[in-house]
């Protein structure tokens, strides 16, 4: 068995994420970039699940192939909101039946139309319940340095988060371009008792426009002036300095400061990580 708590033990590890691809060209890239990202010699990967469960097939049969084939485990992405505690056991069982040994439970997001989404479940929390009933597996959960877009204020979020991480066994975050709002973060939970391994959530700004998008939706704040530099870019090569410097100066003062590994948002292609990690060497 390869646990995750057990990798960030004995760190730093480095990980990337990957979502599922919807074609048969987005799947010839994953297999490309999992290829070139081999060389980085991986601690683990995941894969995203689609809104509601949209791509739960396609998340089930690649983390289990990844997980088969690789020198190093693959963690599926699971939601709650909108699925049936039935749904939720058959996927988990699977999973163990399979082989798989770390899930990374969230609780996703509700309908944007407000309606309701039927499901047994509201929050992670309950799924990280129903994972442990389910066998020897570890439990990761998601954490918002700039505090989760549906929490009433940074004092509540903090309590739901040591609360939700005192029966996880880690945390991975939203991305984030400001290194003090991650040791924020942490400052606020040690205050409540709270110790567990949270790996800061790298993504390098390698698409402003949609990286602006994804901001919006999860309250993290977005780098303008780094967006105007990238998008004045003379060239893709001039483009892609620009964000492994500045994703390598970020990560340069987590690793400094300790941190359990570097979990990095790759959007299915390896360029960025692969010239970040030749500029900070092996961790």
């Amino acid at each position: 068995m390869t646990a995750i708590p057990d990798l960030l033990a004995a760190g730093p590890t480095l990980s990337v994420e990957f979502f599922p691809p919807k074609t048969a060209e987005g799947r010839t890239q994953l297999d490309a970039t999992l290829d070139a990202l081999r060389p980085l010699q991986l601690s683990f990967v995941s894969v995203t699940y689609g809104a509601g469960g949209s791509t739960r097939d396609v998340t089930r049969d690649i983390v289990v192939s990844i997980n088969a084939a690789q020198p190093f485990p693959a963690m599926p992405h699971l939601t709650c909101i909108g699925h049936t505690r039935a749904e939720l056991t058959a996927l988990l069982d699977e999973y163990v039946a399979a082989g798989i040994h770390n899930v990374l439970a969230l609780a996703g997001d509700p309908p944007a139309d407000g309606s309701d989404p039927q499901g047994d479940f509201t929050y992670a929390s309950e799924l990280v319940e129903l994972v442990r009933e389910r066998g020897d597996l570890a439990v990761g959960v998601a954490a918002f340095p700039e505090v989760h877009p549906r929490s009433g204020n940074r004092a509540e979020d903090r309590r739901h988060l040591a609360a939700k991480l005192r029966d996880a066994d880690f945390a991975i975050t939203q991305f984030f371009y400001e290194a003090d709002d991650y040791f924020a973060m942490l400052d606020d939970l040690e205050s409540l008792g709270c110790e567990r391994p949270i790996l800061p959530g790298i993504m390098p700004l390698t698409n402003p426009t949609s990286i602006r998008r994804f901001a919006a939706m999860n309250g993290a704040r977005f780098p303008e002036r780094l967006a105007e530099r990238v998008d004045a870019a003379r060239d893709e090569r001039d483009r892609l300095k620009i964000v492994v410097d500045a994703t390598a100066e970020l990560c340069s003062r987590l690793l400094d400061a300790g941190v359990p590994g570097l979990h990095f948002y790759c959007l299915n292609r390896p360029e960025a990580t692969i010239g970040v990690m030749e500029l900070l060497g092996p961790l």
